[in-house]
């Protein structure tokens, strides 16, 4: 019953979140600032982590398809498929709840502890609607790019690793990639970074909005939010896979 309490508030606070801003010069204003603080900011973990994990997927790949029976362009055709069906829309989105998810609890849930929500709500301002949907939207408009940037590093990264390790030649991964491209699979990859962006930023502003105690409190509701936020991906993953690919 305790699950089912907080679903029903996690819904009946996204009606309050989705309720026309009071003044878009702040609403503007405080956009921007997520834009910064949850897309900008993440740029540098997304592209390191995407370009070296690419080079593992394409090296791993090669090792476990040394026949001389096994084309060498199945390798780079293997690393495209499992880089945009997999890695990036899923793997970063788990990444980003992690390191999003927690700075959007722990922000929101110093808010409530020290009595700065409160003080809004006094000024009558819709305090979820101020603090939460400039970070919706900031995450479903900039996570995509994030998304796209890492497919094209985590590719280039297996490009890379083939000059390096002389494993498999660069024209034969090139001629992989290129094989059997399906447009359909980028917009499969965008669509769940669509739904994971929800979740990443709804999820953790949940959990740090409805937060009670102090600062110990706020430390435990980014741990769970984290916990949550990953758990709910992978679930929608599941489902997203078996309703656009099956």
């Amino acid at each position: 019953m305790n699950y089912i309490e907080h679903v029903g508030k996690y819904f009946i606070m996204l009606k309050q979140v989705f309720r026309k801003p009071q003044k878009w010069s702040v609403f503007k204003e405080m956009l921007f600032r997520e834009v910064e603080d949850l897309g900008l900011k993440s740029l540098g973990i997304i592209m390191f982590i995407s370009f070296f994990v690419g080079g593992v997927v394409a090296i791993q790949t090669a090792l476990n398809v040394d026949s001389p029976f096994i084309p060498k362009y199945l390798i780079g055709f293997a690393t495209k498929r499992g880089i945009i069906l997999e890695f990036a829309p899923t793997f970063m989105s788990i990444i980003l709840a992690g390191k999003v998810g927690s700075y959007i609890t722990s922000s929101i849930g110093t808010m409530r502890v020290t009595e700065q929500i409160d003080a809004l709500e006094v000024m009558g301002i819709n305090s979820l609607n101020y603090l939460v949907l400039p970070k919706i939207i900031a995450a479903l408009f900039f996570y995509p790019l994030l998304v796209m940037l890492s497919i094209f590093l985590g590719i280039f990264g297996g490009y890379c690793a083939g000059l390096l390790t002389d494993l498999f030649f660069s024209e034969d991964f090139i001629y992989g990639i290129q094989l059997d491209f399906n447009p359909y699979f980028l917009k499969y990859a965008l669509t769940k970074t669509v739904v994971f962006a929800f979740a990443i930023a709804t999820i953790p502003a949940y959990h740090g909005y409805y937060v009670k105690g102090g600062s110990l409190e706020v430390g435990r509701a980014s741990t769970m939010a984290v916990v949550w936020t990953s758990i709910v991906i992978i679930l929608l993953n599941y489902f997203l896979t078996q309703m656009l690919l099956g």
